[in-house]
């Protein structure tokens, strides 16, 4: 079978070039990042939106446990972020490699500012590091977000699984061995990112958990990078 019609070509074709194997390195950090919000702030979420729309709603509610401040300072920094990256896009919507790689800059700062707070806190945190690192971290999610969708690659928007899984089980009966390849690796990143994330929360500390994504990140941004000045068909959009 070639490589076209496998998930190797896939992570590299003449399309999207290397952006399918940078994303899926986004996804992974996603998973980390997650686990540090859920398993170290407590009820909320810096990626999954979806997620912190229902918390605040329980929070709203009464519900024991739930952080309506944390939950509500996620929502409006993944929006901020998801808004900054706007512009980013109107400066380099026909440069798909350098959007990436400005983005992914932008989001290694803000992670790294989320990594100074988690580091210089002890843990358990209170409210004020604790809504500080889901308001920070929330920022660069959603500017990885908007950019992932600018990019428009399918099953790659690497903060949220729910249409991946949908698509992979509706169409089973197809049996295009390439698409569901590509969609279960998304699901794995998704996953091998939750548990390493969750074995060094637990381990040795949010803070370690959070350099590993923001060295993920980082990666990703230098390989953005370096590919980006790559000319070829992959930097349109199509």
């Amino acid at each position: 079978m070639s490589g076209t019609a496998t998930g190797g070509g896939w992570l590299h074709d003449a399309r999207h070039g290397p952006l399918p194997a940078l994303l899926l390195a986004l996804t992974v950090a996603t998973g980390v990042v997650d686990a540090v919000s859920i398993l170290a702030l407590g009820r909320v979420f810096i990626a999954n939106m979806t997620g912190n729309v229902v918390f605040i709603g329980f929070a709203l509610a009464g519900a024991p446990g739930f952080s309506l401040v944390a939950s509500v300072l996620a929502l409006v920094g993944f929006l901020l972020g998801a808004a900054a990256s706007g512009v980013l896009v109107a400066r380099w919507r026909t440069a798909r490699g350098t959007l990436l790689a400005v983005g992914t800059t932008v989001e290694v700062v803000l992670l790294a500012v989320a990594l100074v707070i988690a580091t210089v806190c002890s843990e358990p945190y209170g409210a004020a590091p604790r809504d500080a690192v889901a308001l920070v971290a929330a920022g660069a999610l959603g500017m990885q977000n908007a950019v992932a969708r600018e990019l428009a690659l399918p099953d790659a928007t690497t903060t949220v699984l729910t249409m991946t899984l949908t698509g992979l089980a509706a169409e089973l009966r197809r049996r295009d061995v390439r698409v569901l390849l590509r969609r279960l690796v998304a699901v794995a990143a998704m996953l091998m990112g939750a548990s390493a994330g969750a074995v060094l929360v637990l381990h040795a500390g949010a803070a370690w958990a959070m350099a590993l994504a923001l060295v993920l990140v980082g990666g990703v941004s230098a390989g953005a990078w370096t590919l980006g000045r790559r000319p070829g068909a992959w930097q349109s959009p199509r």
